[in-house]
């Protein structure tokens, strides 16, 4: 995949998961991840709880050995490479995650027209 392509997945994880997290749980910290993908430094500034930390990690290292050069969505891909109890935790707070940003967008929308 491209380095403009994994850009977009991991801040697509980020902002995914900062909102479950949000929503979620206490305690959250900051931290900042540092990934390196074809030889380009990615820094990301995070807010997780320890749990939610320890999951997107997993999944920036799923990305980061994803094989394909043209990578399909997870559900549809060929050779998955995450575990079948981290996708469904995965794909669970994708889940929540979205729906709460597509209703904050419509929200958004709705709002602008009214005015």
């Amino acid at each position: 995949m491209t380095k403009e392509k994994f850009k977009i997945e991991i801040d697509t994880l980020k902002k995914f998961f900062e909102l479950y997290c949000k929503n979620k749980h206490q305690d959250i910290n900051s931290f900042t991840k540092n990934l390196v993908y074809k030889d380009e430094n990615f820094k990301i500034d995070l807010h997780l709880c320890n749990k939610c930390k320890e999951d997107i990690e997993y999944c920036f290292q799923r990305l980061l050995e994803c094989p394909h050069e043209i990578k399909p969505r997870c559900r549809k891909c060929p050779n998955p490479c995450y575990e079948k109890p981290q996708w469904k935790k995965t794909a669970k707070i994708m889940k929540y995650s979205g729906v709460r940003l597509g209703f904050n967008s419509i929200k958004s929308k709705l709002k602008k027209m009214l005015k």
